[in-house]
Protein backbone atom coordinates (compact mmCIF):
# COMPACT_ATOMS: atom_id res chain seq x y z
CA UNK A 1 0.00 0.00 0.00
CA UNK A 2 2.89 2.23 1.10
CA UNK A 3 4.78 1.23 -2.21
CA UNK A 4 1.69 2.20 -4.19
CA UNK A 5 1.30 5.24 -2.77
CA UNK A 6 5.01 6.82 -3.45
CA UNK A 7 4.64 5.52 -6.88
CA UNK A 8 1.74 7.62 -7.46
CA UNK A 9 3.26 10.35 -5.55
CA UNK A 10 6.50 10.10 -8.03
CA UNK A 11 4.22 9.86 -10.78
CA UNK A 12 2.47 13.24 -9.78
CA UNK A 13 5.41 14.58 -9.36
CA UNK A 14 6.71 13.74 -12.35
CA UNK A 15 3.35 15.14 -14.12
CA UNK A 16 4.09 18.45 -12.14
CA UNK A 17 7.81 18.78 -13.52
CA UNK A 18 6.67 17.74 -16.95
CA UNK A 19 3.72 20.57 -16.76
CA UNK A 20 5.97 23.07 -15.27
CA UNK A 21 8.57 22.73 -18.23
CA UNK A 22 5.77 22.92 -20.88
CA UNK A 23 4.62 26.20 -18.90
CA UNK A 24 8.30 28.06 -19.19
CA UNK A 25 8.49 26.36 -22.07
CA UNK A 26 5.35 28.62 -23.30
CA UNK A 27 6.48 31.48 -21.59
CA UNK A 28 9.84 31.44 -23.06
CA UNK A 29 8.93 31.41 -26.47
CA UNK A 30 5.74 33.52 -25.83
CA UNK A 31 8.30 35.97 -25.03
CA UNK A 32 10.77 35.57 -27.64
CA UNK A 33 7.61 36.23 -30.26
CA UNK A 34 6.22 38.90 -28.13
CA UNK A 35 10.12 40.76 -28.86
CA UNK A 36 9.96 39.48 -32.71
CA UNK A 37 6.42 41.31 -33.19
CA UNK A 38 7.35 44.22 -31.54
CA UNK A 39 8.11 46.29 -34.87
CA UNK A 40 4.25 45.93 -35.59
CA UNK A 41 2.89 46.37 -31.79
CA UNK A 42 4.74 49.92 -32.15
CA UNK A 43 2.65 50.40 -35.24
CA UNK A 44 -0.58 48.96 -33.75
CA UNK A 45 0.21 51.48 -31.16
CA UNK A 46 0.54 54.11 -33.23
CA UNK A 47 -2.45 54.20 -35.48
CA UNK A 48 -5.13 53.18 -32.98
CA UNK A 49 -5.01 56.51 -31.18
CA UNK A 50 -6.14 58.54 -34.30
CA UNK A 51 -9.58 56.88 -34.32
CA UNK A 52 -10.60 58.44 -31.81
CA UNK A 53 -9.96 61.96 -32.70
CA UNK A 54 -12.76 64.39 -32.63
CA UNK A 55 -14.90 62.25 -30.43
CA UNK A 56 -16.09 63.88 -26.94
CA UNK A 57 -13.56 62.29 -23.85
CA UNK A 58 -16.30 60.64 -22.53
CA UNK A 59 -16.01 58.15 -25.88
CA UNK A 60 -12.60 57.74 -25.92
CA UNK A 61 -12.09 54.92 -23.44
CA UNK A 62 -15.77 53.14 -24.55
CA UNK A 63 -13.66 53.32 -28.19
CA UNK A 64 -10.92 52.02 -27.47
CA UNK A 65 -12.31 48.96 -25.35
CA UNK A 66 -14.57 48.17 -28.17
CA UNK A 67 -11.37 48.21 -30.28
CA UNK A 68 -9.67 45.88 -27.72
CA UNK A 69 -12.87 43.87 -27.66
CA UNK A 70 -12.20 43.38 -32.00
CA UNK A 71 -8.78 42.70 -31.50
CA UNK A 72 -8.90 40.01 -29.42
CA UNK A 73 -11.77 38.56 -31.29
CA UNK A 74 -9.40 38.68 -34.34
CA UNK A 75 -6.83 36.82 -32.95
CA UNK A 76 -8.05 34.68 -31.17
CA UNK A 77 -11.60 33.63 -32.93
CA UNK A 78 -10.10 33.62 -36.48
CA UNK A 79 -6.61 33.70 -36.49
CA UNK A 80 -5.37 30.97 -34.24
CA UNK A 81 -7.11 28.20 -35.53
CA UNK A 82 -6.73 29.52 -39.43
CA UNK A 83 -2.72 29.54 -37.70
CA UNK A 84 -2.97 26.24 -36.33
CA UNK A 85 -4.03 24.65 -39.59
CA UNK A 86 -2.31 25.90 -41.68
CA UNK A 87 1.43 25.66 -39.50
CA UNK A 88 -0.43 21.97 -39.65
CA UNK A 89 -1.18 21.10 -42.75
CA UNK A 90 0.62 24.03 -45.06
CA UNK A 91 3.63 25.21 -43.21
CA UNK A 92 5.11 25.94 -46.21
CA UNK A 93 2.66 29.03 -46.88
CA UNK A 94 3.70 31.02 -43.72
CA UNK A 95 6.55 32.22 -45.26
CA UNK A 96 4.81 33.85 -48.48
CA UNK A 97 2.10 34.90 -46.12
CA UNK A 98 4.59 36.55 -44.28
CA UNK A 99 5.89 38.08 -47.30
CA UNK A 100 2.44 39.74 -48.14
CA UNK A 101 2.36 41.15 -44.94
CA UNK A 102 5.30 42.54 -45.08
CA UNK A 103 4.81 44.19 -47.89
CA UNK A 104 1.88 45.11 -46.86
CA UNK A 105 3.53 47.18 -43.95
CA UNK A 106 5.81 48.96 -46.83
CA UNK A 107 3.14 50.36 -48.93
CA UNK A 108 1.77 51.29 -45.93
CA UNK A 109 4.75 53.07 -44.43
CA UNK A 110 5.96 54.42 -47.69
CA UNK A 111 2.49 55.80 -48.85
CA UNK A 112 2.77 57.66 -45.30
CA UNK A 113 5.90 59.34 -46.37
CA UNK A 114 4.53 60.25 -49.84
CA UNK A 115 1.98 61.87 -47.98
CA UNK A 116 4.08 64.23 -46.21
CA UNK A 117 6.47 64.87 -49.27
CA UNK A 118 3.91 65.68 -51.61
CA UNK A 119 0.10 65.90 -50.07
CA UNK A 120 -2.46 65.68 -52.18
CA UNK A 121 -6.04 65.82 -51.79
CA UNK A 122 -8.48 62.99 -52.31
CA UNK A 123 -11.72 64.40 -53.21
CA UNK A 124 -12.47 67.50 -54.61
CA UNK A 125 -12.16 70.61 -52.03
CA UNK A 126 -16.26 71.26 -53.60
CA UNK A 127 -17.47 67.68 -52.27
CA UNK A 128 -20.36 67.61 -49.58
CA UNK A 129 -20.35 64.96 -47.44
CA UNK A 130 -23.29 64.01 -45.90
CA UNK A 131 -24.41 64.41 -42.17
CA UNK A 132 -23.51 61.32 -39.77
CA UNK A 133 -24.56 60.57 -36.88
CA UNK A 134 -22.54 60.41 -34.09
CA UNK A 135 -23.37 56.84 -33.24
CA UNK A 136 -22.65 55.77 -36.72
CA UNK A 137 -19.37 57.57 -37.15
CA UNK A 138 -18.25 56.17 -34.00
CA UNK A 139 -19.49 52.52 -35.24
CA UNK A 140 -17.75 53.24 -38.83
CA UNK A 141 -14.64 53.92 -36.76
CA UNK A 142 -14.89 51.34 -34.90
CA UNK A 143 -15.44 48.85 -37.70
CA UNK A 144 -12.24 50.70 -39.84
CA UNK A 145 -10.14 49.99 -36.82
CA UNK A 146 -10.65 46.48 -36.37
CA UNK A 147 -10.17 46.21 -39.98
CA UNK A 148 -6.95 47.77 -39.41
CA UNK A 149 -6.02 45.70 -36.55
CA UNK A 150 -6.87 42.28 -38.74
CA UNK A 151 -4.10 43.00 -40.80
CA UNK A 152 -1.56 43.39 -38.12
CA UNK A 153 -2.57 40.85 -35.54
CA UNK A 154 -2.81 38.56 -39.09
CA UNK A 155 1.18 39.42 -39.01
CA UNK A 156 1.73 39.13 -35.13
CA UNK A 157 0.16 35.79 -35.29
CA UNK A 158 1.72 34.47 -38.63
CA UNK A 159 5.33 36.21 -36.64
CA UNK A 160 4.50 34.12 -33.63
CA UNK A 161 3.67 30.77 -35.51
CA UNK A 162 6.91 30.88 -37.67
CA UNK A 163 8.96 31.16 -34.53
CA UNK A 164 7.21 28.36 -32.73
CA UNK A 165 6.75 26.12 -35.89
CA UNK A 166 8.82 23.12 -34.53
CA UNK A 167 7.32 22.70 -31.34
CA UNK A 168 3.85 20.19 -30.96
CA UNK A 169 0.70 21.49 -31.71
CA UNK A 170 -0.48 22.03 -28.06
CA UNK A 171 2.52 24.77 -27.29
CA UNK A 172 1.92 26.58 -30.61
CA UNK A 173 -1.65 26.94 -29.70
CA UNK A 174 -0.92 28.26 -26.35
CA UNK A 175 2.02 30.81 -27.23
CA UNK A 176 -0.11 32.06 -29.85
CA UNK A 177 -3.47 32.59 -27.81
CA UNK A 178 -0.61 34.10 -25.14
CA UNK A 179 0.70 36.38 -27.05
CA UNK A 180 -2.63 37.30 -28.39
CA UNK A 181 -4.08 38.23 -25.30
CA UNK A 182 -0.81 40.05 -23.95
CA UNK A 183 -0.13 42.21 -26.88
CA UNK A 184 -3.62 43.11 -27.44
CA UNK A 185 -3.69 44.35 -23.60
CA UNK A 186 -0.04 45.94 -23.96
CA UNK A 187 -1.14 47.83 -27.33
CA UNK A 188 -4.46 48.67 -25.49
CA UNK A 189 -3.52 49.50 -22.29
CA UNK A 190 -0.98 51.98 -23.56
CA UNK A 191 -3.56 53.79 -26.08
CA UNK A 192 -5.78 54.27 -23.51
CA UNK A 193 -2.84 55.98 -21.04
CA UNK A 194 -1.63 58.02 -24.22
CA UNK A 195 -5.37 59.11 -25.31
CA UNK A 196 -6.44 60.01 -21.71
CA UNK A 197 -3.22 61.77 -20.62
CA UNK A 198 -4.14 65.17 -21.31
CA UNK A 199 -7.54 64.70 -19.59
CA UNK A 200 -5.35 63.71 -16.61
CA UNK A 201 -2.78 66.39 -17.06
CA UNK A 202 -6.01 69.22 -16.96
CA UNK A 203 -7.60 67.48 -14.16
CA UNK A 204 -4.09 67.98 -12.02
CA UNK A 205 -3.83 71.57 -13.58
CA UNK A 206 -7.30 72.53 -12.02
CA UNK A 207 -7.03 70.65 -8.74
CA UNK A 208 -3.38 69.88 -8.23
CA UNK A 209 -0.74 72.40 -6.74
CA UNK A 210 3.10 72.58 -6.70
CA UNK A 211 4.87 70.12 -8.39
CA UNK A 212 1.56 68.31 -9.31
CA UNK A 213 0.11 70.92 -11.20
CA UNK A 214 3.30 71.10 -13.02
CA UNK A 215 3.23 67.92 -14.02
CA UNK A 216 -0.47 68.38 -15.65
CA UNK A 217 0.88 71.23 -17.41
CA UNK A 218 3.90 69.18 -18.49
CA UNK A 219 0.95 66.07 -19.81
CA UNK A 220 -0.76 68.52 -21.17
CA UNK A 221 1.28 70.61 -23.36
CA UNK A 222 3.23 67.04 -24.24
CA UNK A 223 0.40 64.97 -25.42
CA UNK A 224 0.81 66.36 -28.86
CA UNK A 225 4.27 65.57 -29.09
CA UNK A 226 3.89 61.93 -28.12
CA UNK A 227 0.80 61.80 -30.74
CA UNK A 228 3.47 63.07 -33.44
CA UNK A 229 6.14 61.10 -32.30
CA UNK A 230 4.45 57.92 -32.48
CA UNK A 231 3.39 58.32 -35.75
CA UNK A 232 7.26 58.97 -36.87
CA UNK A 233 7.77 55.57 -35.12
CA UNK A 234 5.28 53.97 -36.00
CA UNK A 235 6.28 54.62 -39.73
CA UNK A 236 9.73 53.49 -39.06
CA UNK A 237 8.77 50.17 -37.58
CA UNK A 238 6.27 49.69 -40.34
CA UNK A 239 9.34 50.03 -43.34
CA UNK A 240 11.76 48.26 -40.89
CA UNK A 241 9.89 45.15 -40.12
CA UNK A 242 8.53 45.10 -43.41
CA UNK A 243 11.86 45.26 -45.21
CA UNK A 244 13.29 42.55 -42.76
CA UNK A 245 10.50 40.31 -43.13
CA UNK A 246 10.56 40.12 -46.95
CA UNK A 247 14.77 40.09 -46.83
CA UNK A 248 14.34 37.26 -44.31
CA UNK A 249 11.33 35.35 -46.69
CA UNK A 250 13.49 35.39 -49.71
CA UNK A 251 15.98 34.11 -48.31
CA UNK A 252 14.25 31.36 -46.49
CA UNK A 253 13.08 30.97 -50.38
CA UNK A 254 16.48 30.93 -52.32
CA UNK A 255 16.69 34.38 -53.09
CA UNK A 256 20.41 35.29 -50.93
CA UNK A 257 21.43 38.56 -52.93
CA UNK A 258 19.26 41.11 -50.35
CA UNK A 259 20.27 39.25 -46.96
CA UNK A 260 23.99 39.10 -48.06
CA UNK A 261 24.19 42.60 -49.50
CA UNK A 262 22.85 43.60 -45.46
CA UNK A 263 25.25 41.57 -43.51
CA UNK A 264 27.94 42.93 -45.68
CA UNK A 265 27.25 46.49 -45.39
CA UNK A 266 26.72 46.40 -42.05
CA UNK A 267 29.68 44.10 -41.25
CA UNK A 268 31.58 47.40 -43.01
CA UNK A 269 30.04 50.02 -41.23
CA UNK A 270 30.79 47.80 -37.68
CA UNK A 271 34.44 47.44 -38.23
CA UNK A 272 34.64 51.05 -39.68
CA UNK A 273 32.67 52.47 -36.51
CA UNK A 274 35.24 50.02 -34.38
CA UNK A 275 32.89 50.78 -30.71
CA UNK A 276 29.52 48.87 -29.51
CA UNK A 277 29.29 46.73 -31.88
CA UNK A 278 25.92 45.00 -31.08
CA UNK A 279 24.64 48.66 -31.01
CA UNK A 280 26.09 49.78 -34.64
CA UNK A 281 25.23 46.06 -36.05
CA UNK A 282 21.16 46.44 -34.81
CA UNK A 283 21.33 49.60 -36.15
CA UNK A 284 22.98 49.32 -39.41
CA UNK A 285 20.67 46.62 -40.25
CA UNK A 286 17.49 48.95 -39.24
CA UNK A 287 18.54 50.78 -41.63
CA UNK A 288 18.83 48.91 -44.31
CA UNK A 289 16.04 46.82 -43.63
CA UNK A 290 14.00 50.02 -43.38
CA UNK A 291 15.37 51.49 -46.91
CA UNK A 292 14.57 48.14 -48.10
CA UNK A 293 11.02 48.43 -47.28
CA UNK A 294 11.06 51.95 -48.97
CA UNK A 295 11.84 50.60 -51.80
CA UNK A 296 9.12 48.03 -51.78
CA UNK A 297 7.02 50.60 -51.04
CA UNK A 298 7.34 52.91 -53.03
CA UNK A 299 7.31 50.70 -56.19
CA UNK A 300 3.73 49.27 -54.90
CA UNK A 301 2.84 52.89 -54.29
CA UNK A 302 4.34 53.79 -57.97
CA UNK A 303 2.40 50.73 -58.93
CA UNK A 304 -1.16 52.02 -57.64
CA UNK A 305 -0.57 55.83 -58.47
CA UNK A 306 -0.17 54.64 -62.57
CA UNK A 307 -3.32 52.40 -61.85
CA UNK A 308 -5.01 55.04 -60.95
CA UNK A 309 -4.04 57.72 -63.66
CA UNK A 310 -4.91 54.84 -66.55
CA UNK A 311 -8.42 53.87 -64.64
CA UNK A 312 -11.37 55.85 -66.66
CA UNK A 313 -12.91 58.69 -65.36
CA UNK A 314 -16.43 58.26 -64.62
CA UNK A 315 -17.05 61.97 -65.59
CA UNK A 316 -15.32 61.39 -69.28
CA UNK A 317 -13.70 59.29 -71.81
CA UNK A 318 -10.36 59.69 -70.78
CA UNK A 319 -7.97 58.94 -67.93
CA UNK A 320 -8.85 59.94 -64.55
CA UNK A 321 -6.06 62.94 -63.21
Amino acid sequence: MATGLIALLDDVVAIAKLAAASLDDVASQTAKASVKAAGVVIDDTAVTPTYVVGFSPSRELPIIGRIALGSLRNKLVFLLPVCLLLGYFAAWIITPLLMIGGAYLCFEGAEKLHRIFRPHEDEPASAIRPAIEPVQLEDRKVAGAIRTDFILSAEIMALTLAGVAASNIATQAAVLAAVGVLITVAVYGVVAVIVKADDIGLHLVLHGSGATRALGRSLVVGTPFVLEMLTVVGTAAMLWVGGSIIIHGLAELGVHGPEHFVEHAVEFIRDAVGVLPAITTWTATSFFQGVFGIAVGGVMVGLLSALRVLRPNPNGNGASH
